[in-house]
């Protein structure tokens, strides 16, 4: 019966329902993006040589275009719907736009100092970003009668511990399943890192559904990341998603606790980035998408963790609203959306790595015999 009537209550986005602003916004970025992509496969395909690479140059900086002017849109709407917070709008837009900024920069000049300037700036507004949103909602959730109530509370401690230790956890994995790995960020792993999270966040647009309390179902949008951690090692796939969690927060802000922001989107996307881990086992060698799908399920695991943690100690409210005393049974529920998203991926993915082009590109960024002794 839960899932029946969380999924009556969840916004189809092929489907356009009303005529309201972020509805319509919905609409035309589900279609727009399905129309990129589509355009950016066959003329990818049918472009050789030197014309192939202008165009990807080109498709790259259009993506990076897009994908900006898209948040920055989604952002708007988002608060003019709730009011607009200026100690957490302004934040989140030069986030955003320091992201767009830096990636257009690189895209331009690539050298150490471009590295050092643009990883300053982002790593500000991010932490900038993290700072006004403590303060905020931390604040603000105080004494709302919602979710803090008689029947209903946040466990501030809890999403803390939770937040904390599940990053530590991350990290660990990232760091065991890595130590082959190079430890330095070069410049080709650098613009691919900035390819695949544009292009996670680009497919990201492209949701069949969206569940009430946020989260859906999309085409694939993190099979560009999971790749990347395949080819580059958990270390810079961790990174890579942790990054993609900050400017996945933009589209539909769902926030009540900063911890809780931390382990919906940084962390939970984080962990999106272990994908790779089993990518280094010589047993698999010769079954890369048995090394993928391995991979794959951690990782969707820990993030369905994460997600289901926030769940019950931020949002135990909605439990209680839809008349569930067991808030642990409500966010198992609720969260199972992540298993539909990955099993798009996987499937994906899987089929990806059955042509043999594919899979040998992809390894020649692991570690040399010499370097695995």
């Amino acid at each position: 019966m839960l899932q029946f009537s969380l999924l009556a209550d969840t916004v189809w986005y092929p489907i356009l329902t009303d005529s309201e602003p972020m509805s319509v916004l919905r609409f035309v970025a589900f279609w727009m993006t399905i129309l990129f992509a589509a355009v950016f496969l066959i003329l990818a395909l049918l472009f050789r040589g030197e014309t192939q690479k202008r165009f990807l140059r080109v498709s790259l900086f259009t993506a990076i275009v897009y994908a900006a002017i898209v948040a920055v849109l989604f952002l708007a709407l988002n608060f003019a719907e709730d009011g607009v917070n200026v100690i957490v709008f302004v934040p989140l837009l030069l986030l955003i736009l320091a992201t767009a900024g830096s990636a257009l920069t690189l895209y331009f000049k690539r050298c150490k100092l471009t590295y050092i300037i643009c990883g300053c700036v982002v790593g500000a507004a991010a932490i900038a970003t993290l700072v006004c949103m403590g303060v905020y909602y931390g604040n603000d959730v105080n004494g709302d009668g919602y979710y803090n109530s008689d029947v209903a509370s946040v466990d501030r401690l809890a999403l803390w511990l939770c937040a904390v230790g599940l990053l530590a956890v991350i990290a660990a994995l990232a760091f065991v399943f890595g130590r082959k790995d190079k430890a330095a960020f070069d410049s080709r792993s650098i613009a691919y890192a900035a390819v695949c999270i544009g292009m996670s966040f680009a497919l990201s647009y492209v949701r069949f559904f969206r569940m009430p309390q946020g989260g859906s179902v999309t085409l694939a949008s993190l099979l560009p990341l999971m790749l990347y951690s395949y080819m580059f090692g958990t270390k810079k796939g961790v990174l890579a998603g942790f990054a993609y969690g900050m400017l996945q927060a933009v589209q539909d802000i769902y926030i009540i606790h900063p911890a809780q922001f931390l382990l919906d989107y940084p962390i939970a996307f984080a962990a999106i980035g272990l994908a790779g881990m089993f990518s280094r086992v010589k047993a698999l060698d010769k079954l890369p998408q048995v090394q993928f799908v391995l991979g794959a399920i951690v990782a969707s695991a820990l993030r369905f963790f994460s997600h289901v943690l926030s769940g019950v100690f931020a949002f135990s409210a909605y439990a209680a609203d839809a008349g569930n005393s067991n808030v642990w049974a409500y966010s198992l529920v609720y969260n199972s959306f992540v298993f539909v998203d990955i099993a798009i991926v996987l499937v994906l993915g899987v089929i990806v790595l059955c042509s043999p082009a594919v899979v040998k590109a992809v390894r020649k960024y692991r570690p040399k015999p010499s370097e695995e002794a």
